[in-house]
């Protein structure tokens, strides 16, 4: 679940310069941050099932914040309080179930892991609740829709988005909303002090062909080649930076960062209408799809997750009390008052693709661009002078594969109408 884990590290980030918040266990981080931070939702849909592990720190004599990822831990869920079901690693601090794995309405959930050093977690457990389909979505051009600003602090248009849903009226209902937005994109691969190339370069004889030092093989490569370093390509490319288009159609993901929980407490049982579940901001003129994700919580979750909201989106400036990272429900077996930051839950999901075309964007709407909403400048093409060390080849500049998959698809995602 990104946005609560980009959430943590950031409140923590600000936890370790200012701590004067209280959590919900009444235990303040003070002096030297040093706490490990959980990161996982189980869902029923067939998607990857991760629970991601971090050791928050700042240190204790610059103040400075960084974040490192927990690796080799042993991680387990554990279902119904009976069946075991192991997590293997598959980036560094980044532990996926069975690709098949995908949760229960009405089980129960437990999280566990072993650290390298032997210390031992574990979550309470949290039984998937089940949740309602989303009947309805819309969305509203709002000139001043993102706040603070993004891009620079110079921009923010955006869209409000809302959706209808029927609440049911047996229970007390929890949910939380969050959003995957899939934005057109053109520009595939960045390298620096390096060029992309489709197929391998193999370097030639020294100074036998000069001035070319490669030549292009038949084998397949698709990625950055580093000349190495002190060679002559390499003094030609150093501190260049290259920006490469996208080979065929690629969208970028992109994913909500703030935390929306309701409870319907006082308003149980009906319609919903025109709940307000996110802002997209503007980033280009062109159409674009949410993802709007309606989730189902636990009680608890909601507590926790309704706490760490106010503390952190209703806080107003710098000089109000700081947000800090509130410990969850995840604890040492061995050492209860160690703090551990964030929350394993359980989440039935319901998913509304809406296909928003942005065709009501008021005149005079200014928007950065994808590529420089997301880098901070303007993409900058290679230039033919710095590859005349490679002799024959196709021409240059190539353009780059839709990738890395976590952060762009090159498949239409469903509710994209052509």
């Amino acid at each position: 679940m990104r946005s609560i884990f980009t959430w943590l590290l950031a409140c923590l980030g600000i936890t370790s310069l200012l701590t004067s918040c209280v959590d919900p266990e009444d235990i303040t981080l003070v002096g030297t941050v040093n706490v490990v931070v959980v990161d996982g939702t189980i869902t029923d849909l067939a998607e990857p099932q991760i629970i991601r592990l971090n050791r928050s720190r700042a240190d204790s004599v610059t103040g400075r914040f960084g974040t490192l990822p927990i690796t080799k831990a042993s991680v387990e869920v554990v279902m119904d309080s009976s069946q075991v079901i192991a997590c293997h690693e598959t980036v560094a601090g980044s532990y996926q179930l069975p690709s098949d794995f995908k949760g229960q309405v009405g089980h129960a959930y437990q999280l566990r892991f072993t650290l390298s050093d032997g210390t031992r977690y574990q979550s309470t457990q949290q039984v998937m609740q089940t949740v309602p389909p989303i009947t309805r979505a819309t969305a509203q051009f709002n000139p001043t829709a993102i706040s603070p600003p993004f891009s620079d602090n110079l921009y923010t248009a955006g869209h409000d988005l809302f959706i209808d849903f029927t609440d049911p009226v047996e229970t007390t209902n929890y949910y939380r909303w969050e959003w995957k937005l899939y934005e057109q994109q053109s520009w595939c691969r960045t390298c620096y002090e390096s060029i992309y190339t489709v197929n391998q370069l193999d370097p030639l004889p020294p100074n036998t062909y000069f001035p070319y030092y490669y030549s292009v093989s038949t084998q397949p490569y698709e990625d950055c080649f580093h000349p190495p370093s002190g060679t002559a390509p390499y003094v030609s490319l150093q501190n260049n930076r290259f920006d490469y288009p996208c080979r065929t159609q690629c969208w970028e993901l992109i994913y909500s960062h703030y935390i929306n929980v309701f409870s319907d407490q006082f308003t149980n049982g009906g319609i919903i209408v025109k709940k307000s579940v996110g802002q997209i901001p503007l980033y280009q003129s062109s159409p674009c799809l949410v993802d709007i994700r309606q989730e189902s919580i636990t009680k608890d979750a909601y507590q926790y997750y309704n706490l760490f909201q106010q503390q952190t989106q209703n806080t107003g400036s710098i000089v109000d009390t700081p947000p800090t990272a509130l410990a969850g429900n995840i604890h040492n077996q061995a050492n209860r008052s160690e703090v551990v930051v964030g929350y394993f839950t359980a989440s039935s999901v319901a998913v509304f693709p809406y296909y928003l075309p942005r065709n009501d964007i008021s005149k005079g709407a200014k928007s950065p661009g994808l590529f420089y909403a997301l880098n901070g400048r303007l993409p900058m093409p290679e230039g033919r002078s710095f590859t005349t060390f490679i002799m024959n080849g196709p021409a240059r500049p190539p353009t780059a594969i839709c990738g890395p998959l976590d952060q762009r698809t090159p498949y239409k995602p469903v509710g994209w109408p052509n």
